[in-house]
């Protein structure tokens, strides 16, 4: 449901407010995809995986980093290496006007499940739920991941119960952690 303002002010205010960040969002999805095509044949030559790039402002610093991984994990020189050869290309094509820190990274053992693939990696092993709202009154599961599809995520609890989520209701959900 859309708010409604009480007049003209608070929603041209409203709109300003709004109307930026739909704008900072959608240069953020064209500045990731620009940075995923340039990447992808770095790591396809180098035998490496891309699992994310993100564009995003922490404080008042953007950053535009790219997740790697490779079979047996990534390391420090993987990830500097990468790094090197995109930095030439961000400065060759230059198409992020704003000033910016690019960064490569491990997507470290936290890492969300965002695609597909992790989907698929992630099959018959512990993952971890935690919803926006309560269910149960509960925001924390935990089972193994039984099936998914685009709407949805089922998880088998240790107890043998059957847990379906909607994916517009889970806030994250990972791979479980042991220690």
């Amino acid at each position: 449901m859309l708010p409604v303002w009480e007049n003209r002010t608070e929603a041209v205010i409203a709109g300003i407010i709004y109307g930026k960040e739909v704008q900072e969002m959608s240069k953020a999805s064209e500045y990731e995809a620009k940075t995923e095509k340039l990447i992808l044949p770095i790591l396809e030559r180098l035998s490496f995986e891309l699992v994310d790039v993100e564009y995003v402002k922490e404080g008042s610093v953007w950053y535009l980093r790219a997740y790697i991984d490779k079979e047996g994990g990534i390391t420090v020189n993987d990830c500097e290496t990468v790094a090197r050869e995109m930095n030439t290309l961000l400065d060759e094509e230059d198409f992020i006007p704003d000033s910016y820190t690019f960064e490569v990274s491990s997507p470290g053992l936290g890492r969300p499940l965002k695609k597909e693939k992790d989907y698929v990696r992630n099959m018959g092993k512990k993952i971890e739920i935690r919803t926006y709202r309560s269910i149960n009154h509960s925001k924390d599961f935990c089972g193994f991941l039984k099936t998914y599809d685009a709407a949805s995520v089922t998880i088998e609890t240790e107890e043998g119960e059957e847990l379906t989520f909607e994916k517009a209701d889970i806030a994250l959900i990972r791979q479980a952690i042991d220690f």
